[in-house]
């Protein structure tokens, strides 16, 4: 039986990646022409490590920020959004060792200024945590928002 892979050994497993494709048949419709970066899981995680406290990304400015290194029209949606939820685990299972210093994952919202449920700690762990950085979070039906979160974007590249 084949053991699963921790989050820490996905992040560190860079399978030929980054790499800049063109966009799918099936995606240019959404998405138009052009190219299309596959970013690495150190990428993103390295991206989301650099916002600062009091800060948020999006993974939208994420796929942008990914795009504009490689020379690409768009960063992956899909990849770029389990490669933050990949780098999320990984700093879960830091912490659960005892580390302090891991990449700050409940900075980095969906679209929307959603915080994301399948991040470590759910969802009333990271607004414990936003909320100590002086964010505030409302709930919209099951889903939780930072108010105003457009106010503390930041690009950290």
């Amino acid at each position: 039986m084949r053991r699963r892979k921790t989050f820490r050994e996905k992040l560190a497993d860079q399978k030929d990646l980054p790499r800049v494709e063109r966009i799918p048949k099936g995606m240019t419709r959404q998405w138009g022409e052009g190219t299309m970066v596959i970013p690495a899981p150190r990428e993103v995680d390295g991206i989301m490590r650099k916002v600062p406290k009091g800060k948020l990304i999006t993974i939208n400015q994420i796929r942008e920020i990914v795009a504009r290194r490689h020379g690409a029209t768009l960063g992956c949606p899909i990849t770029t959004g389990i490669l933050a939820r990949i780098a999320a685990g990984a700093a879960g299972e830091d912490e659960a060792e005892g580390k302090r210093r891991v990449t700050p994952y409940w900075r980095t919202l969906k679209t929307g200024g959603e915080v994301n449920p399948k991040y470590p700690g759910g969802l009333q762990d990271q607004r414990r945590r936003l909320e100590a950085e002086g964010h505030r979070v409302d709930m919209r039906g099951r889903r939780m928002v930072v108010r105003d979160y457009e106010r503390y974007l930041v690009i950290p590249d």
